[in-house]
């Protein structure tokens, strides 16, 4: 008689049907051709039935417990659950359990990414939003650089896809596909630009200053009256192709000096409202997850969210100045978000 590994299911029906008729295992055997200790394993785990599953009992959480979770989740907002209940010295607990306790405590959000301030650069920021607050910022221009590329930021590509649907493929290219270097800025509830820094990352203070002649002031700042450059503020951020001591003597021939070039603290991207703008822009370029094929395309697409950025949002975002600088203040020159 040969030997199998299992049983088929045509074999286990007629080994009922034999049990039934009164046939012993070793004469059942003989008819299916099968070996006599599989036919009486067979027969034994049937008589015995199915083993019902005994299901643990959960552990049960305490309100007690449920404080001292919350208050170590604020405490640890980037540690996984078990590190979580570990501190509060809650053990026994699934991951299912974990999880669900904290969805209901709080939602799962992306880390913000800010400069780091320390004491000296919390104080430059108080004495710079005490030496300015009582400045007219309707005539303050405020600048600043910002890269866009083909791809777009990594986390923006996501979205809802049905069942049955198959994500959406996307370019995968090193450094996002290459971009664009866009300098704009804002005055009152006028756009400046933007214009695009050809030569990009690799911007030093020779280049600057001539990008500068070459756009600002020969496409905006030239048109300008006398009595709106006198009383007009140059504002940009400390990059070293700006704060250089040959930046600084080209603005200052070209009137742009002392009392008219804004100073800014070090580390204060939340200060600037063109940063604010940028996010506009981008909102607009990469929604639904779009990419871009070429650095002129990408181009456009700027070019395009600008035009449609009204004086009324730009308008908002310089009159916001005084109210950041109110919270500088109350917040001891602290981050205040943007």
């Amino acid at each position: 008689m040969g030997q199998k590994k299992d049983l088929t299911g045509s074999e286990k029906s007629k080994i009922v049907r034999y049990l039934a008729e009164g046939c012993s295992s070793l004469k059942i055997a003989k008819l299916l051709k099968r070996d006599h200790r599989t036919i009486k394993r067979f027969i034994q785990n049937s008589q015995q039935g199915r083993k019902k599953r005994v299901e643990k009992p959960r552990r049960k959480i305490t309100a007690h417990e449920l404080r001292k979770v919350k208050r170590a989740a604020a405490k640890m907002p980037l540690a996984t659950s078990l590190a979580i209940f570990q501190s509060c010295n809650i053990t026994g607990v699934p991951k299912s359990t974990r999880c669900a306790i904290l969805r209901d405590m709080a939602k799962v959000r992306k880390a913000e990414r800010r400069p780091p301030l320390n004491k000296t650069h919390k104080l430059k920021r108080q004495d710079w939003a005490k030496k300015y607050l009582k400045t007219d910022f309707s005539k303050v221009l405020w600048t600043d650089e910002m890269r866009v590329s083909l791809d777009g930021p990594d986390g923006w590509a996501r979205g809802r896809i049905g069942k049955g649907q198959r994500a959406p493929v996307r370019l995968r290219r090193q450094q996002g596909g290459g971009g664009v270097l866009v300098w704009a800025g804002i005055i009152k509830d006028e756009l400046v630009g933007p214009f695009w820094v050809e030569d990009g990352v690799k911007l030093n203070s020779q280049s600057y200053c001539q990008f500068l002649e070459d756009t600002f002031f020969k496409q905006w700042y030239r048109k300008k009256s006398a009595s709106f450059k006198k009383n007009m503020i140059f504002m940009q951020d400390n990059a070293p192709s700006h704060a250089s001591k040959y930046s600084t003597a080209w603005l200052a021939r070209k009137g742009i000096k002392e009392e008219k070039l804004m100073t800014w603290p070090p580390c204060s991207p939340d200060l600037n409202p063109t940063e604010n703008l940028w996010s506009i822009i981008k909102c607009e370029i990469y929604k639904e997850g779009k990419q871009y094929t070429s650095l002129n395309s990408v181009w456009e697409a700027v070019v395009a969210a600008a035009r449609n950025v009204d004086g009324e949002q730009i308008k908002t975002l310089t009159e916001s100045m005084d109210g950041r600088l109110l919270s500088v203040l109350a917040k001891k020159g602290g981050y205040i978000g943007r």
